[in-house]
């Protein structure tokens, strides 16, 4: 089974997925790059380890052997890539394609009313409603947007983004919570770019309730970005210097090395993040987690209670009830840190085995391959209940999580 996945580069993110496709049994794997690697995302650290990648073809190398490559493989995926002519030839062919999409409509879904738009999705999408076109979804509201187009009619899964796996043995959980508590503060953390749509003020805010309210708290900010300038003036000006420490970006591996000295993480993005992998790193490490319900990830990994918490939308007093209820008695009373960072663990430990049953890359992997076996044979396939290639139900992105 020859399987070839198209985008325009790879990233530490997608990587696990690939060495697990390249390992099934009976496939031949590659993935091709369209482009080289844009400079930020060079300096963030996301092209370690490329050379180092059997899988990895890139199309300006060889450009007429990678295109007959994809057009003679068994299955075709395509990310975020410039390949209308080749999936129309497939399409035509009858060959399979399988698009992995985040949303097409996440600044509003009243742009599908765009003329130029609608025609330019219904030579996309709509017309090969009736091929072997199938739709991964990364993000809880991406059936919703091509829903509205009447695209892929039973033919959408739940998809993402799956980072490194780390799994961790009794003992090695033992050390995370004897080393979290050991620390007498609260740690919390944020991670990602200091950009509007991460609303990295949230952190800092939530961070100056909790030593207001009488928590010993170290909130660490992982990233650097155009916000810098405003949050550390609003560090200063509420007197969070010891209490708030900004790393700069950070090695991956090094980031994932401080999620697993954290209690809390935020993830606080808007809208117009399409899925989120910071989330499923802190989730693997056994962070507790506070996420808003609009960004692609929050709503396909968090169970609201058990494993994380979700605010409504982007709302900050929805994000800092939700802080307060986890931080309190249920009467409005703060909690000792030792009994917040208990909930915190324990939350944590669900997000965990969340990860490491269902929303990992071996997981999606196995479901992928064993859904292309099936189209191959003519079979219909039997979606699981849930995790990757679950069928993706339509979300409406207004909705608050109680209803």
């Amino acid at each position: 089974m020859k399987i070839v996945f198209v985008s325009n580069y790879i990233n530490h993110h997608q990587i696990p997925f690939c060495r697990a496709m390249a390992a099934a049994p009976d496939t031949e794997f590659t993935f091709v790059q369209l482009m080289p690697m844009e400079e930020e995302r060079v300096r963030m650290g996301w092209d370690k380890a490329l050379g180092e990648l059997p899988f990895l073809k890139c199309m300006y190398d060889d450009q007429q052997a990678i295109r007959r490559q994809i057009l003679d493989c068994d299955a075709a995926l395509f990310g975020w890539s410039d390949c209308e002519d080749l999936i129309r030839e497939r399409l035509d062919a009858g060959k399979i394609v399988i698009r992995v999409s985040e949303r097409i409509y996440r600044e509003g879904q009243w742009k599908r009313f765009s003329p130029r738009g609608l025609l330019a999705k219904y030579h996309e999408h709509i017309r090969y409603r009736n091929k072997e076109a199938y739709l991964l979804c990364a993000g809880a509201y991406v059936a919703s947007d091509f829903s509205l187009i009447h695209a892929y009619p039973d033919k959408m899964f739940k998809w993402g983004y799956f980072p490194e796996l780390r799994r961790y043995g009794d003992d090695r959980i033992l050390q995370i919570r004897e080393g979290r508590l050991a620390d007498e503060r609260l740690r919390l953390m944020f991670a990602g770019r200091f950009i509007p749509l991460k609303h990295p003020e949230y952190a800092l805010k939530e961070a100056l309730f909790m030593k207001n309210a009488g928590l010993p708290v170290r909130l660490d900010m992982v990233g650097s970005g155009q916000m810098q300038d405003e949050l550390q003036e609003l560090v200063r000006n509420n007197g969070l210097e010891d209490t708030v420490r900004f790393t700069g970006f950070m090695e991956p591996d090094k980031v994932r090395d401080l999620m697993e000295e954290s209690d809390l993480f935020f993830f606080t993005s808007n809208h117009l993040e399409g899925w989120g992998a910071v989330l499923s790193e802190a989730m693997n490490s056994m962070c507790a987690c506070v996420a808003g319900t609009m960004a692609g990830a929050a709503p396909f990994l968090i169970e609201n209670g058990s494993n994380g918490i979700l605010y409504d939308r982007e709302s900050f007093a929805s994000f800092h009830a939700a802080v307060q209820k986890l931080v309190s008695d249920g009467k409005g009373r703060i909690l000792p840190a030792e009994q917040v960072k208990e909930r915190c663990f324990k939350m944590g430990q669900a997000a965990y085995g969340t990860m490491a049953d269902l929303w990992n890359a071996q997981k999606a992997a196995d479901e992928l391959a064993a859904f292309i076996r099936c189209r191959l044979a003519g079979n219909e396939y039997m979606p699981p209940s849930k995790g990757p290639m679950s069928r993706a139900l339509v979300i409406k992105p207004f909705l608050k999580i109680d209803e």
